[in-house]
């Protein structure tokens, strides 16, 4: 299994951030983790409504192994000294078309450490440079205002507003949309 160091956050006297995948025998810890985070995940995505036991934890994760498999999406953790608070992952990805749709989650104890972006950056580097994608997409809430800023960190560019176009525990939600392309995101790399 790899590890991809995060880099350390200074914030909390040296904490190690790592991404690794996240899979079906991590069940366990997939729930636990969802469960402390339940209700800050659950703001803007429907993860916390979705993993509600063991079953329906090995059975998302397995899923994302299916979409790895089939070279059609990836899940990421994000582990903060050693324990899961997070993750990433790319939604879709159509390697033909060069298009993914990539997204996030964290419990409340990971928030504003800067583990998202970091996490993303490398998703998005390697979906560019190694698998070829053109357009990373971030579709986000409107009223997601830390996930939007996940967005401009990332160099985005916000395309529009899908008014209405999230029915989401019985309320309608615009859906901002941002992305990236590969010539920006390589100019990017070279400008830092």
């Amino acid at each position: 299994m790899y590890a991809i160091p995060l880099g350390d956050d200074g914030a909390n006297g040296g904490s190690r951030a790592e991404l690794r995948p996240l899979e079906p025998w991590q069940a366990e810890e997939f729930l636990a983790h969802i469960d402390r985070g339940r209700e800050f995940i659950g703001q803007y995505i429907g993860l916390a409504d979705l993993i509600v036991d063991l079953d329906a934890s090995r059975a998302y994760l397995h899923s994302y192994v299916e979409k790895a498999a089939a070279d059609t999406g990836r899940l990421c953790g994000i582990w903060l000294d050693g324990r899961l608070v997070g993750g990433v992952l790319f939604r879709t990805m159509d390697v033909h078309q060069g298009t993914a749709e990539a997204g996030c989650w964290l419990e409340p104890s990971a928030a504003g450490k800067g583990l998202v972006t970091r996490a993303v950056r490398v998703l998005i580097d390697w979906a560019v440079e190694e698998r070829g994608i053109h357009r990373v997409e971030w579709l986000v809430a409107a009223g997601n205002e830390p996930s939007i800023a996940v967005a401009r960190r990332l160099g985005m560019t916000k395309d529009g507003v899908l008014r209405e176009s999230y029915l989401y525990r019985g309320r309608r939600h615009d859906i901002e949309v941002w992305s990236v392309l590969a010539p920006e995101w390589r100019a990017a790399k070279r400008g830092a």
